[in-house]
């Protein structure tokens, strides 16, 4: 069993402005598991239209590592980031593996809005995604905008909504 000192943990760090790539190329060099949200686009240029990486969380970059490392990141290695606290416990938010997990996931494969057919669900429940791109997925379902939506949280830091997903893909867990 791993102490608490050499156990990997997902940290979430803010950035400052426009430093989240640098910081990202920082750890990659160093070896240390991280993840940024970004997403490539079309954007429309002068000479017609060109694909590029759009940050998704300015200034937020999550960081994979052991408790002593975090610090070190900072201390030794002089990467410009503050860690999100935890509001009880005051110390550097932890975001549990799962909930990491399906964050990646769902900013890595969705686009657009969700509409929810399933009649038995409703706001508040806990769903599983079943079936599709998204599946295995686990979240939340609520009422945004005035549609239903499968929501991801990560505690403390940020909450995002999934892309359409038909309610036969969804199934009630919990």
């Amino acid at each position: 069993m791993l102490d608490k000192e050499t156990r990997l943990y997902w940290y979430a760090a803010y950035t400052k402005i426009n430093q989240e790539l640098i910081i990202k190329k920082r750890l990659d060099a160093l070896g240390v598991e991280n993840y940024l949200a970004m997403r490539e686009e079309l954007r429309e240029i002068p000479d017609g239209r060109k694909k590029v990486r759009v940050i998704l969380i300015p200034h937020l970059i999550f960081i994979r590592t052991d408790q002593l490392t975090s610090f070190s990141l900072i201390n030794e290695h002089g990467l410009n980031i503050v860690y999100l606290k935890d509001s009880e416990t005051r110390h550097s938010l932890v975001v549990p593996d799962r909930q990491m997990q399906d964050f990646m996931f769902l900013l890595d494969f969705s686009e657009g809005t969700v509409e929810v057919l399933n009649k038995e669900l409703k706001s508040g429940d806990r769903v599983r995604i079943i079936k599709g791109p998204l599946m295995g997925l686990e979240g939340e379902l609520l009422r945004v905008k005035g549609h239903k939506r499968v929501i991801v949280r990560l505690e403390g830091v940020i909450s995002i909504a999934t892309s359409y997903i038909p309610g036969t893909f969804l199934e009630k867990i919990g």
